[in-house]
């Protein structure tokens, strides 16, 4: 992992774990690591050994965690690797070196057999094409997964009617995909990855090929139902806006490399470098900032009549300082006040993004 990567303040018990992970593309690529596990000394160096030797580096010593119930994203422009590795964690893509840790094992020592029954039982998978059997009916469809599980008939069709109606499509049971919109195709293909109840939700960028309106209104039912289900999930996207909008926390790819991991108020308040800064450079601060990054300890000051929960982005705060300029009282989810925001505070947050940007 790079130097100035920087993991956030994520807490939680890991769910799934990369450590060290490479992928390279060439004639003879495992020969780079000697039965080593992945872990190099100087990163750096052996990346360019890798690149004058004529090799691909697909994913290069790329380390991090997935909390239980976490949205994970893993964002970058196309060619930095962020699909690659999605693929290597479900050995879609067999990784060159590295460690995949899911539940405490080792998915790269496992076996076919093994990892098949993995990929059946405990992982969903969303992509941006949406893999729909054509000549089946999108309840057949969603029971597909089942199906393979040897699940019965009638139990199969019930779970996938269950999945159908968690995404807003009852009543669409007997249409075929080509009958749907592609935001209706999209639905389907999360109830079918849904159908299986994944330990953990690979999503590879799996709103990009829908219209604006309709994109908004998927990530929208995205966050409903992680609401709902509180799955650990990594997301695959390109769209920084939709990076901050979903994620727990992002980590950031250029060159097969993770360049800054952390939540998405870090990520735009302290870019690691010019790469991520100019990622960051047209959001809105007030969108991203919330009370819980900027709050002070304590509460006894505040006296502005209202309590907003840490996660009130500066958009949603500014409009209670209306009522006056006190204090604010900031509480966790449980209703206890932890803390207080100013409107100097939440001035001193914007001016300082300003001055990171310019």
């Amino acid at each position: 992992m790079a130097e100035n990567v920087n993991e956030g303040g994520a807490t939680g018990e890991i769910k799934l774990s990369c450590r060290n992970l490479w992928k390279l593309y060439g004639r003879d690529p495992a020969g780079f690591f000697n039965g080593s596990d992945g872990a190099i000394a100087n990163t750096a160096d052996h990346i360019r050994d890798i690149r004058q030797s004529g090799h691909i580096a697909a994913a290069c010593n790329v380390s991090f965690d997935v909390r239980e119930g976490e949205i994970f994203i893993i964002m970058g422009l196309s060619g930095s690797g962020k699909s690659t590795v999605v693929r290597c964690l479900s050995r879609l893509v067999e990784p060159t070196a590295g460690e995949v840790i899911f539940d405490g094992d080792d998915l790269l020592k496992a076996t076919r057999a093994e990892l098949i029954e993995i990929r059946r039982h405990k992982m969903g998978m969303v992509f941006q094409h949406f893999g729909l059997m054509p000549h089946l009916t999108v309840l057949e469809n969603v029971a597909l997964p089942l199906k393979i599980q040897g699940i019965g008939r009638d139990q199969r069709f019930a779970r996938a009617q269950e999945m159908l109606e968690l995404v807003g499509l009852e009543g669409r049971e007997a249409a075929f995909p080509r009958q749907l919109s592609g935001g209706q195709q999209q639905r389907a293909g999360i109830a079918r990855s849904l159908a299986v109840e994944p330990a953990v939700w690979f999503l590879d960028e799996p709103f990009s090929a829908l219209d604006p309106l309709i994109r908004r209104q998927m990530q929208d039912e995205f966050l409903r139902l992680q609401k709902l289900l509180h799955k650990t999930i990594v997301f695959i996207t390109h769209d920084f806006l939709e990076a901050i909008r979903l994620a727990d926390r992002i980590a950031i790819m250029k060159d097969g490399e993770i360049v800054q991991i952390g939540t998405p108020a870090e990520v735009v308040m302290q870019p690691a470098d010019d790469y991520v800064t100019e990622f960051t450079q047209d959001v809105p601060r007030d969108k991203v900032i919330t009370a819980g990054d900027i709050m002070s300890a304590g509460g006894s000051d505040a006296s502005n009549h209202a309590t907003v929960g840490v996660d009130t982005t500066l958009e949603h705060l500014m409009p209670h300082f209306r009522r006056g300029m006190a204090p604010v009282a900031v509480a966790d989810a449980a209703g206890v006040v932890i803390g207080q925001v100013s409107a100097q505070d939440i001035l001193t947050a914007l001016a300082v993004a300003e001055d990171d940007a310019d």
